[in-house]
C-alpha cells in the first residue's frame, strides 16, 4: 500500500510539472490547444499549438498523467491532430528543410 501511495505522489508531481509547463508554453504562444496520443513504451505525448502557429510538445510517462497535466493547464484536448487543428501550426524554412532532408535526399539531419 505504502508503494501504491508513493506511485500516486510521483504522477501528481509528474502531472504539475507538466501542466506548468503546458501553461508556460500557453502564455508565450497566446493560449493554447492540445493532443494526446500514445507512443508505446516511451509514454504519452502531448502536443501543443500555439494561437500564434507556434508548436511543441511533451512526453508523459503514461496517458492518464497526460490527461491529468492537460485538465490542471486548462487545455483543451483534441481528439485528432486533424482539419482547422492541425491547420493551425505554422511551420518555417527549418521544419520544411529538414522533412525535405528526410524525405527528398537533401542535407542530413545529423
Amino acid at each position: 500500500m505504502a508503494d501504491t501511495k508513493q506511485a500516486d505522489k510521483h504522477a501528481e508531481r509528474k502531472a504539475a510539472k507538466l501542466a506548468k509547463q503546458i501553461q508556460a508554453f500557453s502564455k508565450e504562444h497566446g493560449g493554447a490547444e492540445g493532443q494526446i496520443a500514445h507512443i508505446g513504451q516511451a509514454g504519452t505525448r502531448i502536443v501543443l499549438v500555439g494561437e500564434d502557429g507556434g508548436w511543441g510538445d511533451l512526453v508523459a510517462p503514461t496517458f492518464s498523467i497526460a490527461e491529468k497535466a492537460a485538465e490542471k493547464a486548462e487545455l483543451t484536448l483534441h481528439d485528432e491532430f486533424d482539419g482547422e487543428f492541425a491547420a493551425k501550426v505554422v511551420t518555417g524554412p527549418y521544419e520544411w528543410t529538414r522533412m525535405a532532408g528526410i524525405q527528398l535526399g537533401g542535407p542530413s539531419n545529423a
